[in-house]
């Protein structure tokens, strides 16, 4: 990841995931629906959870992940829901 552009609240593992996926910069990152990159991130490692869509809009928006969680998790918890992806 471009150390001129930390990705705020995404930590040594998550940021290992997304180099995995091709994303290494913040812009990569905000290149990409957080939510398919989520979906995509889920495939690989399924243990991923909903806190890791959280941080990865987090990142995108400079915002704290918990700050994130409040104000969309309905949203984002239907856009899952539509793509099965849902936690139970």
């Amino acid at each position: 990841m471009d150390a001129a552009q930390p990705l705020r609240g995404l930590g040594p593992k998550s940021r290992a995931q997304l180099s995995a996926l091709g994303v290494h910069s913040l812009s990569e990152l905000r290149a990409h629906d957080a939510v398919a990159l989520y979906a995509r991130l889920k495939q690989q490692w399924p243990g991923a959870s909903i806190n890791l869509l959280y941080a990865l809009i987090g990142a995108q928006d400079e915002l704290d992940w918990r700050v994130v969680a409040r104000q969309r998790r309905t949203e984002l918890l239907l856009r899952l829901d539509d793509l099965g992806l849902a936690p139970k």
